[in-house]
């Protein structure tokens, strides 16, 4: 018999508790204060919407001084019967390091039985398993630095949709940029425009987590890649991720039909530099009135 979405989400409660109570000192598992009594709520009456994901990070000690590593996990509301999104990081490991320990953990949870809660063992995986790569990792941050310099490269995506509003969604999207070290802005209202940069993984996983599952009406429209032997922040159009919220046209903030000032818009484009991009997103050439 196919498991209910009642189901799922009740297995997922469950492991959470089990994870919050092996992992009870403050910090080492962020997770909303709303999400599971949010959970909770839908099970009890399951006639409404779906709630929000479950989505949570844990961090771990792996065993290296000073050094954390942290498993992000987002977990599809048929969780167990649908695999995870799943996604380890840390500071310490240079891209490929890191690249190379994520694929590692695919192809482990993978080859687990399908339909198993598998949270646990991929936070035993990533324990047991990540040593070796921040070794490594330390051992080629000290040959570089005695041989060339390493060139790194600046990442910036520019996403259109046909309207930013929920508050949910938008709580997400700056959450998520500032988890990654991304800069950019969020333009609410309809239309709805989104900037990231930053190093490409951090970028593709950014453009990766918001729109998971169906978000439609979605398209990234330009990506733009430059390299640099200093630092990528030296290349930054902008300092942190910015709200948008120019005046708007109609009833603003009474019903969801909106329309941003896009002069408004136009002139900021062009306060950073990106005067050319309002052509790619909206297939019209801007002017700034004087």
């Amino acid at each position: 018999m196919a498991a209910t979405v009642e189901e799922c989400l009740g297995l997922q409660l469950m492991e959470v508790e089990v994870l919050l109570s092996m992992f009870p000192k403050k910090g080492e598992i962020n997770l909303d204060e709303e999400a599971v009594p949010a959970v909770r709520r839908y099970l009890r009456n399951s006639d409404g919407a779906l709630p929000p994901q479950l989505e949570y990070t844990i961090v771990l000690d792996v065993g290296e001084p000073k050094v954390k590593v942290e498993l992000q996990v987002l977990l599809p509301h048929m969780y167990p019967h649908v695999a995870p999104r799943l996604f380890v990081r840390s500071d310490t490991l240079h891209r490929q390091q890191q690249l190379q320990l994520n694929t590692g953990l695919t192809s482990h949870i993978s080859s687990l039985d399908s339909g198993e809660l598998c949270v646990y063992e991929a936070v035993q995986w990533v324990k047991d398993n990540s040593l070796p790569y921040l070794e490594n990792s330390k051992a080629s941050s000290e040959s570089a630095s005695e041989e060339v310099v390493v060139k790194e490269t600046l990442h910036r995506m520019w996403i259109y949709s046909h309207h930013i509003y929920r508050h949910e969604l938008r709580k997400k999207i700056f959450d998520c940029a500032k988890k990654l070290n991304l800069t950019g802005f969020c333009l609410t209202g309809k239309p709805g425009v989104i900037c990231v940069e930053g190093l490409k993984e951090s970028c593709e996983e950014f453009w990766r987590v918001i729109r998971y599952p169906n978000w439609k009406h979605i398209s990234c429209k330009h990506v733009e890649n430059i390299e640099t032997e200093g630092s990528i922040d030296n290349l930054r159009l902008f300092r942190d991720f910015e709200d948008l919220q120019f005046q708007a046209h109609g009833d603003y903030g009474l019903r969801n039909d909106y329309h941003m000032d896009l002069g408004k818009f136009l002139e900021f484009l062009k306060q950073h530099q990106s005067e050319n991009i309002f052509q790619i997103l909206f297939g019209a050439e801007g002017k700034v009135l004087d």
